[in-house]
C-alpha cells in the first residue's frame, strides 16, 4: 500500500518545548517528528523506551491528511494535564492541601507532572498538608523529594524545595511557651500549689501554678486561665516580672518562660484534681525559704523578684500589657514596662 502523505498540524503551546525526540512510524519506517507529554494515569514511551517528562498543557503532532481533516471539522482540541490543586503563597511557593482521600496509584503521576509544571513556572517551596486519611501518600511524596516539616493531631505538613539554590524555607517552631503566675493577696500570702506529676511531686515543693500557653493565646490570658484551672481563683493580670529561655527542654525544642504577676478577685480555692495534689495561700516569706527554694539558684532568684515587687522601697516593675495592632491590622499586646513612661498612641 502506498505511503500516505503526511501534512503538518500544530497545536500551540503557551510554554517552550525543550523535549523533542524522532518516533519511527509504525508503517513504512518513515521518520515522523514528534513532541510529547504523559497523560497523569500513563506515559508515552518511543520505541527504544525512553520515558520523556514534559509537563506542558498542550501537544504538537505531525498528523495525517485523514486526520488533519477529521480535526478541521471538528476543531483543535488541546489535551491538558491533570494537577493538584494548590494555591500560591506570598513567596513564590504553593500549598496543596490534601483531604479529600487519595490511593497512591492517582497520587504519584499527579504530583509528578504537578512538580515539573511547578518548576518551568519558577515556584520555590511546595507545601503538601495530608490529612490523617492520607498519611499512607507520605512514602510517595517522600520519594519525589519531599521532607517532615510539622504534625498536628489532624495532619501532616511535608515540604520540597524546588530550585537548585540554597532552600530558605522557615523551619518548624523552635520553642515553646511556659507561664508560671505569682499570686499575692493583701495579706501577703501567695497562691501555691503541689503537683501530682512530674520532677516536683512527692519532694514536699511548694510551687507557683504553672502551664504552657496554647496556640493561639496571649501569655498573660493563659496565666489567668492555668491558675483558674489549678486552683479555682479567679484572678487579673498586672505584669511580666521576667522571663528565662533554656534548649533542648522538650523533645529538642527551646523554652521560653514567663514568670506573670496577678492579682487575685477570689480567695477560695477549689483545686484540679487531676494533676495537682494540694493548693493553699502561704505567707511570702515562708515560700522563699523553703530548703528547695534555697538551694536552687533558678527558684530562689525568681523568689527574689516576686518579693521585690511587694517591696514599694525597692520600686521594682514588670512588663504591663499593652494593646495594639500588628503591621497587617490584627489585634496584640506589647509587653513593656510604662512605669514613669509617658506614651503617645
Amino acid at each position: 500500500m502506498p505511503m500516505q502523505r503526511l501534512r503538518s498540524f500544530k497545536i500551540l503551546c503557551p510554554f517552550p518545548l525543550p523535549w523533542r525526540s524522532p518516533v519511527l512510524s509504525s508503517r513504512g519506517g518513515s521518520s515522523v517528528p514528534f513532541v510529547g507529554i504523559p497523560q497523569s494515569s500513563s506515559r508515552i514511551r518511543s520505541l527504544n523506551g525512553s520515558v520523556p517528562d514534559v509537563p506542558f498543557m498542550a501537544r504538537e503532532f505531525y498528523k495525517s491528511s485523514a486526520s488533519v481533516a477529521k480535526q478541521e471539522e471538528t476543531g483543535p482540541v488541546v489535551e491538558q494535564i491533570q494537577m493538584l490543586k494548590a494555591v500560591e503563597d506570598v513567596h513564590g511557593g504553593v500549598i496543596v492541601e490534601m483531604e479529600e482521600s487519595m490511593d497512591s496509584d492517582s497520587f504519584v503521576p499527579l504530583l509528578r507532572d504537578s512538580l515539573s509544571k511547578w518548576r518551568l513556572m519558577g515556584k520555590r517551596g511546595v507545601w503538601i498538608k495530608l490529612s490523617i486519611e492520607n498519611a499512607h501518600l507520605v512514602a510517595s511524596a517522600v520519594e519525589e523529594g519531599f521532607r517532615y516539616h510539622h504534625a498536628e493531631p489532624d495532619y501532616l505538613m511535608l515540604v520540597h524545595w524546588l530550585p537548585r539554590t540554597t532552600d530558605t524555607l522557615p523551619a518548624n517552631a523552635s520553642h515553646r511557651v511556659g507561664i508560671g503566675a505569682f499570686v499575692m493577696n493583701d495579706k501577703k500570702e501567695v497562691l501555691v500549689v503541689q503537683e501530682k506529676y512530674g520532677k516536683f511531686k512527692d519532694i514536699g515543693l511548694w510551687k507557683l501554678p504553672t502551664g504552657v500557653v496554647n496556640e493561639g493565646e496571649d501569655i498573660h490570658l493563659a496565666a489567668i486561665r492555668e491558675v483558674k484551672e489549678e486552683t479555682g481563683v479567679e484572678t487579673e493580670f498586672v505584669e511580666i516580672l521576667a522571663f528565662r529561655q533554656t534548649h533542648n527542654a522538650f523533645f529538642t525544642k527551646s523554652d521560653l518562660f514567663f514568670v506573670c504577676m496577678l492579682k487575685p478577685r477570689s480567695s477560695y480555692i477549689q483545686k484540679q484534681n487531676l494533676e495537682i495534689d494540694a493548693a493553699q495561700w502561704m505567707p511570702i516569706e515562708e515560700y522563699s525559704a523553703q530548703p528547695f527554694m534555697l538551694k536552687n539558684e533558678h527558684f530562689k532568684f525568681v523568689a527574689s523578684i516576686c518579693q521585690a515587687r511587694t517591696d514599694t522601697a525597692k520600686e521594682y516593675r514588670g512588663f504591663a500589657a499593652i494593646p495594639t495592632t500588628t503591621g497587617s491590622g490584627r489585634l496584640t499586646h506589647l509587653y513593656c514596662n510604662t512605669d514613669k513612661l509617658k506614651l503617645t498612641l
